[in-house]
């Protein structure tokens, strides 16, 4: 457990310094109701991943912890958009869902930087897999980046479908911790 924290630690401190913000805080967000990034109406692409439980269970997490923060989730045009990127990494290689974080170039350098930490910068000599949950929740009328945040955590191999959500609505609650709902 003290090896996790010190790693998380290097990790908020690495790539706190780059110029694609991986924590924005500017206080209390004004809002009543999100939405999730809307992907338009085609389906995803051939290469996109194919099993919507995931994301199901991703979406499930975040409206949990933003309803017991008194934001209503609604279809389309909310107070709040709400889009996250899943990161999933080993040793070797990193790989991303990115179907709901939206249409910029902060995916990819996300990705970017946790692929360096974890491959150059952590010299953890031993296999390893952890997936890395990024939250941003953006203004939906001046598109500003209001809050982003993420939790990083290993991959347990074959959990039970109540050990996966139990430990997805803990990423997703330490990644939304500090986040401040105005009334």
């Amino acid at each position: 457990m003290k090896h996790s924290f010190l790693t998380l630690v290097a990790i908020l401190a690495f790539v706190a310094c780059s110029s694609t913000p991986t924590k924005v805080d500017t206080g209390p967000i004004k809002a009543r109701t999100f939405a999730f990034v809307d992907r338009g109406p085609t389906a995803a692409p051939a290469y996109a991943d194919q099993n919507p439980q995931i994301h199901a269970a991703i979406q499930y997490a975040i409206a949990r912890n933003l309803a017991g923060r008194g934001l209503a989730k609604v279809n389309t045009g909310g107070d709040v958009t709400v889009g996250y990127l899943l990161i999933i990494g080993n040793n070797a290689t990193t790989t991303s869902m990115d179907e709901y974080f939206g249409y910029s170039s902060d995916a990819h350098a996300l990705v970017d930087k946790v692929h360096s930490y974890q491959t150059e910068k952590n010299n953890n000599p031993n296999f390893f897999e952890a997936g890395t949950i990024v939250i941003d929740l953006v203004d939906s009328r001046s598109h500003a980046l209001l809050r982003r945040n993420y939790a990083m955590r290993p991959i347990l191999r074959d959990p039970s479908a109540d050990v996966r959500s139990a430990r997805l609505q803990e990423a997703v609650d330490a990644a939304l911790k500090d986040l401040r709902i105005a009334n």
